[in-house]
């Protein structure tokens, strides 16, 4: 059978509009959502007293079944000068959850970073209200 045969047939439609599983269960994905926020919030920026999760500097936290974890972030400023070292950081804390097998993080600068990022808790903590 060709892909264009395979691709016409009624189980590839049925598969193809089926919802996709995942292997991790929708209480093992709040409870590793929860553990790497907790992990994310031991990172700071070492010239601001805030986590960087709090700052507003992860965008983006991709879990797959195999507990890869990618993170995409950024930095206050481009210029940042911990970049070289901050998502090294990043990783190691990530790698600290138990139930991670690996981690990634990604700068990236699109969007920039402002302060409208940060949480209600970042901003108090820096007098910014």
């Amino acid at each position: 059978m060709t892909d264009e045969t395979i691709s016409k047939t009624d189980a590839f439609a049925a598969a193809w509009d089926e919802p996709q599983t995942s292997a991790l269960s929708q209480a093992e994905l709040n409870t590793l959502t929860d553990d790497l926020i907790e992990a994310l919030k031991t990172v700071y920026d070492p010239e601001i007293p805030v986590d960087i999760y709090e700052l507003g500097l992860i965008y983006k936290v991709d879990v797959n079944d195999d507990r890869d974890v990618i993170v995409e972030m950024t930095l206050t400023a481009p210029g940042c000068p911990v970049a070289g070292e901050m998502p090294g950081w990043v990783e190691d804390a990530v790698m600290k959850v138990p139930s991670v097998k690996s981690a990634r993080a990604n700068l990236v600068f699109d969007p920039p970073w402002d302060s409208s990022k940060m949480s209600d808790e970042a901003k108090l903590a820096l007098n910014m209200f």
